[in-house]
């Protein structure tokens, strides 16, 4: 029979190999246990029972609430019964990194705490043996073989709601200062009736300027893009997305809702008194000795305003494409367009990938003193020395459209446009190419091909579009595997399944030029892989350098760390003129495209992945087969 375990003898031992607990008696079987060998009374049992159905919780937990017997005994027999070892909560440290790989509800609703992390074995204290579905779902959700060990459901109740309700160590010492002493009973106020008058006279008050300040610096301290301040119905929540994937930090007290709302309002010069609207504005902040710009945006919901700030923190800014990780042709590829005296130069892509630091990049490149460089742009995210930047407003008129029409007459070399989005603005656009300027821009399309078809939707004609274009580039940002804990593996089919291949697909089938897998050889890919395009995944599968993070503090037990591009070039060479200029569709612009050369997004992520610098599953979610 195994025993109860130590804080010291869990955390020394290694962890087993994977297992799940064996099916165990019932709760009335086990009440019958406890009362044939005497642990407890009829009367008692009966009692616990009426408790459980007022309070809604187990038998076992209400016998030892009532005292009927001690949760380190009862423990010890559960564990007896169902075959597997227990732990003795009051005596372990939890570690708070490894809390978070499992969410609060989840721990919350199924009384599962993540104890100790072993290579890929997640040891969790469980309360209920029987519950053996959550097992499976805390194998999905953190990626890890779940080894369970019982502890009392008492303890394990009180820490679960100790760590979880504790969070950020930081952020909880500083809630600690709003949340009075004794009970705080939460109403919910109708937005009409706080006055602007009290607003102004709230926002001023030192917890609320000091959790905005905290939550400003902290978000920038931890690399977020963005932060997330939302009003529900009985909580706030603030959530920083982090490489692109958004974690929650705090939940602020109820009743600050309106002040802390405001704060954001007064600090980005914002109307207060107009909550019906949204609104946009900027805040600008020194800390220490760099300025960081927050872009302020108000949007009305049900229960309030929702506040985002996207962060714009120009130390942060890098404009060398060769740490994004570029290709070598792309890279020189987009170069030479950028260096042409004329033409057009797009990069598409979805909201969020990277668009204005790739153009911010290639002006950065000509940004010459015999260059007149103006952009359009909304909003300007970056302040660039030597570049005439315009704020678009449309409000008053001062449309993509208006600015390019101003820039003709300012004798201009280089124009930026922040986003092609109507025929008026392709029109201009595709003008100024033609008449002796390089014009950047961005598009909302999938592909480099799909722009093409885009264009001409938009009315524009084949022959001005075959023209003036010199490159199309698509990109999307895909999560760094986390270089201190990254470890090969092999995927299996299901993964394999994902990413539209099998084991007898062949490289020739994945559409990988004999440039693309060149590259890859020269990049220390094991040779049997690089030789031939013929080779088929089933033979060489294990020498394939697929890795994954398998977590650890730098990154948060995520096993991510960091962003990386893929990048999709479309340069226009005659023959893809020509195909523009017969109207074809954007599948057989991207066949000739790749013949010559192009790699498509999926198989640049091919390579990241098989460099080692991204994993299978970031590159199918972020792109098309």
């Amino acid at each position: 029979m195994p025993s109860l375990g130590r804080a010291e003898a869990l955390s020394s031992s290694p962890c087993p190999p994977r297992m799940a607990a064996p099916p165990a008696p019932s709760t009335e079987r086990l009440s019958d246990m406890l009362l044939r060998d005497g642990f407890v009374t009829k009367e008692q049992v009966d009692r616990a029972m009426r408790e459980g159905k007022s309070n809604n919780l187990s038998v076992t937990y209400n016998l030892i609430k009532l005292g009927a017997i001690d949760e380190l005994e009862l423990t010890k027999i559960i564990a007896r019964v169902a075959r597997m070892p227990a732990v003795d909560l009051s005596k372990f440290e939890v570690d708070p990194r490894i809390i978070k790989l499992v969410p609060a509800d989840i721990a919350t609703k199924h009384l599962v705490l993540p104890l100790k992390r072993d290579g890929r074995t997640l040891t969790v204290a469980i309360a209920d043996h029987t519950n053996l579905g959550i097992l499976e779902d805390l194998k999905f959700i953190t990626r890890y073989d779940i080894y369970p060990v019982l502890a009392g459901e008492v303890t394990l109740r009180g820490v679960i709601e100790k760590q979880y309700d504790a969070g950020d160590a930081a952020m909880s010492s500083l809630l600690d200062e709003f949340v009075e002493s004794g009970d705080v009973e939460v109403v919910e106020e109708r937005e009409e009736d706080v006055s602007a008058a009290a607003l102004a006279a709230a926002v001023d008050d030192a917890p609320v300027v000091k959790l905005i300040n905290a939550v400003l610096t902290d978000a920038v301290k931890r690399g977020a893009s963005d932060i997330h301040f939302e009003c529900f119905e009985h909580e706030l929540r603030v959530r920083y997305r982090v490489d692109g994937a958004l974690q929650e930090v705090m939940k602020p007290p109820l009743k600050l809702k309106a002040a802390l709302i405001s704060r954001f309002k007064i600090m980005a010069q914002l109307n207060i008194a107009e909550r019906r609207v949204p609104q946009d504005g900027r805040i600008k902040l020194k800390m220490g000795n760099k300025v960081i710009d927050y872009r302020v945006s108000t949007l009305p919901t049900l229960f309030g305003e929702k506040v985002v700030l996207r962060i714009l923190d120009k130390g942060n800014l890098t404009l060398e494409l060769e740490k994004f990780g570029i290709e070598p042709r792309a890279e020189r590829e987009l170069m030479e367009a950028v260096s042409n005296p004329y033409g057009m130069v797009l990069v598409t892509g979805p909201t969020g990938s990277g668009k204005t630091t790739t153009l911010y990049s290639a002006l950065s490149k000509v940004n010459n003193i015999d260059v007149n460089i103006m952009t359009a742009e909304d909003p300007v995210e970056y302040n660039l020395f030597g570049i005439n930047q315009v704020q678009v407003r449309t409000d008053i008129g001062m449309t993509f459209a208006a600015a390019l029409k101003a820039f003709l007459r300012q004798d201009p070399n280089i124009i930026m446009v922040g986003e092609i989005r109507d025929l008026e603005t392709g029109g201009i656009a595709i003008k100024a190419a033609l008449t002796g300027h390089l014009v950047l821009s961005t598009l909302h399309t999938n592909s480099a091909p799909e722009t093409v078809t885009r264009l001409l939707d938009m009315g524009l004609e084949p022959f001005n579009v075959a023209s003036a274009l010199n490159l199309v580039l698509a990109q999307r940002l895909v999560r760094r595997i986390c270089s201190r804990c990254r470890v090969k593996y092999v995927p299996d089919t299901v993964e394999l399944a994902g990413a539209k291949v099998s084991a007898t697909t062949t490289f020739r089938e994945l559409r990988f030029t004999e440039e693309a897998l060149q590259n890859a050889k020269a990049r220390a890919i094991p040779d049997a892989v690089a030789q031939l395009k013929d080779i088929n995944l089933d033979s060489c599968i294990g020498d394939l350098p697929f890795f994954k993070g398998k977590g650890c503090d730098e990154c948060n037990g995520t096993g991510l760390k960091g962003r990386q591009g893929l990048y999709e070039v479309m340069f226009m060479t005659p023959n893809l003129r020509k195909l523009i200029l017969m109207n074809v569709g954007a599948q057989d612009i991207r066949d000739a495209a790749i013949e010559e050369g192009m790699l498509t997004l999926r198989m640049d992520g091919w390579l990241k992945v098989m460099k080692g610098i991204t994993t299978l599953e970031q590159v199918i979610r972020e792109t098309a087969a």
